[in-house]
C-alpha cells in the first residue's frame, strides 16, 4: 500500500489477478475485457474497471482503421461490454467507460470522438479521455510529444466539458489548475 490509488493497464487476466492480489484500485483494459478468462478474473473484486475501445490489437491498430460511423461504433462496442461485465455480476458503479483516443482511430475520428463525448455518457456509467500528450495533439499544434503541454490540458478542458468524468493525463498540477 502505497497510499495513492493504482491503476494498472493490461489485458492479460493473468496480470489482472496478480496486481488486484497485490491492492490494485482500477484495471485498465484497452482490449475491453475481450480476453478469454478476462471477466471471470476481475469479476469477484472490489476494483474500478476500465473498459476502453480499441479497434484490432496494439500492433495493427493504426493500419488504416474504417468506421462507418465511429461514434455510434464505439458506443455500441462500450455499451455491449458494460452490459456483459453487468450480466457476470460485476455492479455497474465500478465501471468506466473510455473511447480509446488514438487506439485504432485517425484523427478526425478522436476528433468527433472527443466533440461528441455526450453520446458515450449515455451508457450511464462514467467516461473517461485520455488524450494528453497523444499524437492527437500533435497534430492539431504542429508540437512533439515534449512540448504538448498547453494542447493536452486544452484537451481535458475539451473533454470534461463535453461530458468526459474523469481525464487521464501527464501534468496533473496544470491540468488541476486549468
Amino acid at each position: 500500500d502505497c497510499g495513492r490509488p493504482i491503476s494498472v493497464d493490461t489485458r492479460h487476466p493473468g496480470v489482472m489477478r496478480a496486481v488486484l492480489a497485490l491492492g490494485a484500485d482500477m484495471i485498465n483494459d484497452v482490449a475491453g475485457f475481450r480476453a478469454p478468462g478476462a471477466v471471470e478474473a476481475v469479476a469477484g473484486g472490489q476494483a474500478a474497471l476500465c473498459v476502453m475501445h480499441m479497434l484490432g490489437d496494439p500492433s495493427t491498430m493504426q493500419q488504416a482503421p474504417v468506421y462507418r460511423d465511429v461514434v455510434e461504433e464505439v458506443a455500441g462496442f462500450l455499451q455491449d461490454r458494460v452490459e456483459l461485465l453487468v450480466a457476470a455480476g460485476i455492479d455497474r458503479s465500478r465501471l468506466v467507460v473510455d473511447p480509446g483516443i488514438g487506439f485504432g482511430k485517425t484523427q478526425a475520428d478522436n476528433l468527433r470522438l472527443l466533440r461528441e463525448t455526450r453520446v458515450l455518457a449515455r451508457i450511464g456509467v462514467p467516461v473517461l479521455v485520455g488524450l494528453s500528450r497523444k499524437s492527437l495533439v500533435g497534430h492539431l499544434t504542429g508540437r512533439p510529444a515534449g512540448e504538448r503541454m498547453a494542447g493536452s490540458v486544452g484537451g481535458a478542458i475539451a473533454a470534461v466539458a463535453r461530458g468526459a468524468a474523469i481525464v487521464r493525463v501527464h501534468d496533473v498540477a496544470q491540468t488541476r489548475d486549468a
